[in-house]
């Protein structure tokens, strides 16, 4: 664990340098494409009185550069071609620095996949002083036993979400107020480390720092969640390319996420084969004339289908709409099913509103909100990224999700337990030293 600890406060602090010199970049790095923001900060705000990112300090920021590149060498969110890779991240740095006329030298990256496992752990200790300080805090995080998640994961968060204070509980900082007894509860996120292992590596050859890692789950769903959402308990499902990420808000803390691993780019894989036709092409005729909800006028409205092989019959064949979306129904149908199991393993049903909202690329299918409504129930909307200053209006859709998320992330960070100074003798009683290992090999 004091790898893992030192390792996190190491990203911590090089963020807060990269963001005291006024710029810092946000690195998407998903299945279909690849996003780079270059961000401007203009100087700390205030603090927020709810306590969220307290600790870590507020910035305000406007986005001066920003590209995207077609993704290669990713699969299901995950880095399978190091060298595809490499050359996607530096066509989009490079172009996003040419647009914002600055070189950045630190990046904050979100991915998709990696099989994210969520644990939640709770810590209780006696207050010495009868007043809580932040050393009181680090102790009860401290106190917290670490589950035996398994060889090959590691730890991507771990905030905690509630404070209990003897018998008053739902505290969101608990920093000045009077007791006896100090509870918290901390949300674990684990992940696989080979696919974060691969990532930095790719960082690292495109000489860049990086300054911190989140997971894509979590920042779709700052972003396309409202303030109300996230404080009575919604879903976000980022449909993406690749992967589609679920996460759970409630009381403005992300307490669960998840993966499927099927994405747009399997819809897009079916219509390749069903129609023997190109992935190109298969992407647009998904794009232009796709849908899953068939009326009766799809009967009579055909589509063209273009092809190279040479045989004039087989290149100008025509098919009608119903046929491409009896195509593509039943892989979307596929992946909201799975999303609405992991919802209902995780409890979602408890929760005091039950919003889902659905963003990301894939989430632009026509008709997809009558599906989604019958397979996931009647609170479903879809969500756009919130608007941040100087966003260009091409990078305003559901497919920045994640991007935009980044953006609030390095911004207002919540607190997280490598923010507070754990007492040494106090480190969590399963002992992690194994576990970011591949973090310090990456430094």
């Amino acid at each position: 664990m004091i790898d893992l600890y030192q390792s996190q406060r190491a990203m911590r602090n090089m963020r807060r340098a990269a963001l005291q010199r006024g710029v810092i970049a946000i690195l998407d790095v998903g299945t279909s494409k690849i996003a780079c923001l270059v961000l401007q900060f203009d100087g700390p705000e205030e603090p927020r009185e709810d306590g969220l990112g307290s600790l870590a300090g507020q910035s305000q920021f406007r986005v001066i550069g920003a590209a995207t590149t077609r993704s290669r060498g990713v699969r299901f969110g995950e880095i399978e071609t190091i060298g595809e890779t490499e050359r996607a991240i530096r066509t989009a740095v490079q172009a996003a620095q040419k647009m914002a006329q600055t070189r950045v030298d630190h990046v904050i990256a979100t991915f998709s996949g990696a099989r994210p496992r969520s644990y939640g752990l709770a810590g209780e200790v006696e207050l010495t002083d009868g007043q809580v300080t932040e050393h009181d805090i680090a102790r009860a995080l401290a106190a917290c036993e670490l589950p035996d998640f398994g060889a090959g994961r590691e730890v991507l968060h771990a905030q905690p979400v509630n404070f209990a204070i003897d018998h008053r509980t739902g505290l969101n900082d608990p920093r000045g107020h009077v007791g006896n007894r100090l509870a918290v509860d901390m949300h674990l996120l684990t992940i696989d480390a080979r696919v974060v292992q691969n990532l930095l590596y790719c960082i690292n050859r495109c000489d860049l720092e990086i300054a911190g890692l989140a997971s894509s789950a979590y920042v779709s769903g700052l972003s396309s969640l409202v303030e109300d959402e996230q404080e009575l308990g919604a879903a976000c499902i980022d449909l993406g390319g690749g992967s589609t990420g679920i996460s759970i808000f409630y009381k403005k803390h992300m307490i669960f996420a998840d993966s499927v691993r099927l994405g747009g780019d399997h819809v897009t894989s079916d219509i390749s084969k069903g129609l023997q036709i190109s992935m190109a092409m298969a992407e647009r005729i998904k794009t232009i004339h796709g849908g899953v909800h068939a009326t009766g006028m799809d009967d009579r409205e055909m589509i063209e289908i273009g092809a190279d092989s040479g045989d004039w019959e087989k290149d100008r064949r025509q098919i009608s709409r119903t046929e491409l979306i009896g195509i593509m129904r039943p892989r979307v149908e596929e992946i909201l099913e799975e999303a609405r199991a992991m919802l209902d393993a995780a409890g979602f049903d408890q929760l005091p509103s039950q919003q889902i909202v659905l963003t990301g690329g894939a989430s632009q299918v026509p008709g997809l909100d009558m599906l989604a409504t019958r397979i996931l129930g009647q609170n479903v909307r879809f969500g756009r990224p919130l608007r941040v200053r100087g966003l260009p209006q091409a990078a305003t859709g559901p497919a920045f999700s994640s991007a935009v998320g980044l953006c609030l992330f390095a911004a207002n960070p919540q607190d997280e337990w490598w923010d507070f100074e754990i007492p040494a003798e106090r480190y969590p009683v399963r002992s992690l030293r194994r576990a970011m290992k591949w973090f310090r090999d990456n430094w």
